[in-house]
């Protein structure tokens, strides 16, 4: 199978060769063979992975009624906007319906090998992080707790060992204990909806966490000019950080300054979407918690100005981070790939698209002038393609037209 475009990184037009799922080579065009996919105007790129993801179309993860037959459904809903690998997201909550959510996820993994194969690891964000208003966000203040390592250790089971991220406060007193038992187990230990002091942000790094969850959201809405603890985990070198680009959570000037602040090789574009994304304005439910998503596409707890998730798409996230800042398109792709397999230590993965890695790509078009990210195939092709991929090869293929930001994407 053949791919034709333009590596992310360079103006020059590759072919890019796949075979049982493998690049098997990256050469100048054969013009002597027509590409499967893609033109000199496409760019190829890795598959997106999105590290925190409460849910999409109606698929909730903090459900733990939730259909399995509807989550073995997400990884070809999501692949439209470009995510081919994700952490599925369980937020604060009863000890119960954690277990529950958890169950879910291990027997839509059993069930589905599509789903067991796109899903990087669980992604647990609290419940032992900051019972403040602010910090706390929209998580449930009832069930917010400090860290209890054999109640991790129980959900870790139920999870078959499959909860990849932490996200917790270091402002617990048992937080450093905490870190230190789950990053012996190779847990990676986030900082998020904390109101932590400096020292004990420096005391939970030295510990271990390596991760600022979506930074400067999960704050009071007021703090001091500094020390504070954004400024302490922008300047942590040791962190990554993830940021939600979507216009609400972060003003596109806070976004333009936190890039350059943390790098674009440490910073990662989450969604943190929830199961109102790809839906109408209207109420929905996150977990427990009841949401409102307005015109504006802001998901808000009802009545209130406070943030509860968002319905950002990848591909969105991508076309704002350039849109906002420094970056290039470039950049905002590594930021969208590479830089979280990097932090999950995802080895297979075609973050450098190099000979012998996974064919796990996207083909789209960068309309640099509009900001906007498009399919170069129309869909009478793209249906073509997929049936004769499916036929011959006994793999599959998807292309989604998405409303104004069309996407090609591959999961050979």
């Amino acid at each position: 199978m053949i791919l034709r475009g333009r590596l992310s990184d360079s103006k020059d037009v590759v072919d890019v060769v796949v075979n049982d799922g493998r690049i098997i080579d990256i050469a100048p065009p054969d013009v002597s063979k027509a590409a499967d996919a893609g033109d000199a105007s496409c760019l190829i790129a890795p598959g997106f992975i999105d590290i925190q993801l409460n849910g999409f179309e109606g698929i909730d993860f903090n459900d733990p009624s939730s259909s399995i037959s509807k989550l073995a459904e997400m990884p070809a809903a999501i692949a439209r906007t470009g995510v081919t690998t994700f952490c599925p997201t369980v937020i604060t909550a009863s000890t119960e319906n954690i277990s529950g959510c958890m169950t879910n996820i291990i027997s839509a993994c059993k069930q589905s090998s599509g789903f067991s194969a796109a899903m990087a690891g669980i992604h647990l964000e609290g419940p032992f992080i900051s019972p403040e208003d602010g910090p706390r966000g929209a998580h449930p203040r009832e069930h917010v707790r400090r860290p209890d390592w054999q109640e991790f250790r129980r959900w870790q089971e139920t999870a078959e060992g499959r909860i990849r991220i932490i996200t917790l406060s270091p402002e617990w007193p048992e937080a450093v204990d905490f870190i230190e038992r789950a990053v012996a187990e190779n847990v990676i230990v986030a900082i998020g909806h904390t109101g932590a002091s400096p020292a004990m942000i420096a005391d939970a790094v030295r510990a271990g966490a390596r991760l600022s969850t979506h930074l400067g959201n999960g704050s009071h809405a007021k703090i001091d000019r500094h020390p504070n603890y954004i400024w302490e985990q922008l300047a942590q070198d040791h962190l990554w950080a993830s940021f939600i680009v979507d216009g609400h959570h972060l003003p596109p000037s806070v976004v333009k300054s936190f890039l350059r602040c943390k790098g674009f090789d440490r910073s990662i574009l989450v969604t943190d979407a929830i199961a109102a994304a790809g839906n109408p304005p209207g109420r929905y439910r996150l977990g427990d918690v009841d949401v409102e998503l307005t015109q504006d596409r802001k998901v808000c707890l009802p009545g209130t100005p406070y943030l509860a998730g968002s319905v950002l798409e990848m591909h969105q996230a991508v076309a704002n981070t350039v849109r906002f800042s420094d970056a290039s398109i470039t950049d905002a792709l590594k930021m969208a790939a590479e830089n979280p397999a990097e932090l999950l230590g995802i080895d297979h993965y075609s973050g450098n698209l190099e000979k012998g890695r996974k064919a796990d790509l996207v083909i789209l078009e960068w309309d640099e002038e509009n900001f906007r990210i498009e399919i170069k195939h129309d869909l009478k092709r793209a249906d073509d393609l997929s049936t004769k991929l499916n036929h011959s090869l006994g793999k599959y293929i998807c292309f989604v037209l998405l409303g104004v930001f069309p996407w090609g994407v591959f999961r050979i």
